[in-house]
């Protein structure tokens, strides 16, 4: 069966648009956080668009802080503490305007490759906070599938195996610190589609790899492309 890989990048922002700044005035250390964005998931993106891996590839370009891409519209954290206060038909504006192009992009992308009968495999790219409410994250990548979908198993077990051998010292979780079957983009695509046409992974990076700025003091993002061009030709 032909596949097809698709990346996406839904927290890769911190960037507020310009009709809402005024929501975030004295607001630059949280948007500066993990927070307003998902630090250095952006620069293991392009650095997959660059090797041209991905036959679709699509990243947010604004903070979560406005909406969460990567919630389902029932989420109560679909909306920040910023942005939950506005009213209805503020929200159902930044719904129409910013939420439902972006998920809609790559909903309608699986679908069209799904009615030709080509499996998509789609990576979600993430990280996550070194440590949240007392909790210290044991682990510097995390994989996040939904354990009943086998190939989305065995993926995570040759990706998890092919990086053990490029690098030993990083540590690698399955569906760590998070869930994979928790809320997630991932999570709503699998219920669209048949379990051989598409496979959705999440992979997590633990942000102690790199500076506020997003750039990798490791050899993390290079290591997981490498993984990644490998586990694609197995």
């Amino acid at each position: 069966m032909k596949s097809v890989l698709i990346i996406s990048c839904e927290h890769a922002s911190k960037n507020i648009p310009t009709q809402y700044s005024h929501l975030f005035i004295n607001q630059q250390k949280l948007i500066k956080s993990h927070r307003g964005s998902d630090i250095g998931a952006d620069r293991l993106y392009h650095a997959i668009c660059k090797k041209k891996l991905a036959t679709q590839h699509k990243a947010a370009q604004w903070s979560r802080l406005l909406i969460d891409l990567n919630r389902s519209l029932k989420n109560k954290n679909l909306f920040s503490n910023v942005t939950k206060h506005l009213s209805e038909t503020e929200k159902n504006n930044i719904l129409k305007n910013y939420y439902h192009p972006y998920r809609n992009w790559l909903s309608n992308h699986i679908h069209d490759y799904y009615s030709r009968r080509i499996s998509v495999l789609h990576l979600s790219l993430h990280s996550f906070t070194p440590e949240l409410n007392g909790e210290f994250r044991n682990n510097d990548v995390g994989l996040l599938y939904d354990p009943q979908r086998l190939q989305e198993k065995k993926f995570c077990e040759n990706f998890k195996s092919i990086m053990h051998f490029i690098n030993q010292d990083f540590k690698i979780r399955f569906n760590y610190p998070y869930r994979g079957v928790s809320d997630g983009f991932t999570s709503f695509l699998r219920k669209q589609t048949p379990n051989k046409y598409y496979l959705g992974i999440e992979i997590e990076m633990n942000q102690k790899h790199f500076d506020l700025s997003g750039n990798c003091k490791t050899s993390l993002v290079q290591d997981i492309v490498t993984a990644i061009e490998k586990v694609m030709v197995e």
